[in-house]
């Protein structure tokens, strides 16, 4: 399996618990779609029994789970086991969400299996502090977003977007950011990407939305303006 190189800026979609079967299927394609047009890479979450599905059916798309474990095979009862994901083809994993924590112990044991059978890691912190913090396990992706505008749809300010990926970027400067939390337009899209972030995504933004279609249309618009826009700043 090779080693997936992420370009800024990317996308993430995390349809959580809202959507499975064939509606998260009909997401999964639209969202495959965008990423082929606009030439995007995006990872895409989905519950355990659908990623086969994602994988089989999306090649555009970097199928990722909502949550993994460090257990190794053998005993373990209910747990997801990293070699299963692997061979399912699962490229990437969210760990320490808000609405499933874990402790700094098993975070930090799961980022180590994670690397031993190729899945990134993308991993949430709350705070500018949190953030810094968690960077010293050199996570492929940290997710800055504040918990308390989680499916707000409000987006934290400037200040918070550059000091948050500022700090990661001072202790694991390889590692993405993740500018999330309460992303529900277009301009929160450009403004995530503007202002430092490496990637945005949504949750209700997208999946709560009148039509989630259209919403990730505009949102995947917004994603190619500002690609243009640091383009242009940065030569």
């Amino acid at each position: 399996m090779s080693e997936i190189v992420l370009k800024r800026p990317f996308f993430v979609v995390n349809p959580k618990s809202y959507l499975y079967g064939e509606k998260l299927h009909q997401l999964a394609k639209k969202t495959d779609e965008l990423c082929e047009n606009y030439d995007f890479q995006s990872l895409f979450t989905a519950q355990l029994v659908d990623l086969p599905w994602v994988v089989q059916n999306c090649p555009h798309l970097i199928p990722c789970a909502q949550f993994m474990e460090s257990l190794k095979p053998g005993r373990g009862m209910g747990h997801v086991l990293p070699e299963a994901l692997a061979a399912a083809g699962v490229r990437a994993t969210f760990l320490n969400h808000a609405e499933n924590p874990m402790t700094v112990n098993e975070l930090a044991r799961t980022i180590v299996r994670a690397r031993e059978v190729g899945i990134l890691t993308c991993v949430c912190a709350d705070s500018v502090e949190e953030a810094k913090a968690i960077a010293e396990l050199h996570p492929d992706i940290m997710t800055c977003e504040l918990n308390n505008l989680i499916g707000t749809g409000h987006i934290a300010g400037a200040d918070y977007i550059r000091a948050s990926t500022e700090a990661v970027k001072s202790v694991s400067p390889k590692t993405m950011v993740l500018q999330a939390a309460g992303i529900s337009t277009g301009q929160d899209v450009y403004d995530a990407i503007y202002y430092g972030g490496d990637a945005t995504g949504g949750t209700s933004g997208i999946v709560c939305a009148d039509d989630p279609f259209a919403k990730l249309e505009e949102m995947f618009e917004a994603l190619d303006h500002v690609r243009s826009a640091i383009a242009v700043k940065e030569a």
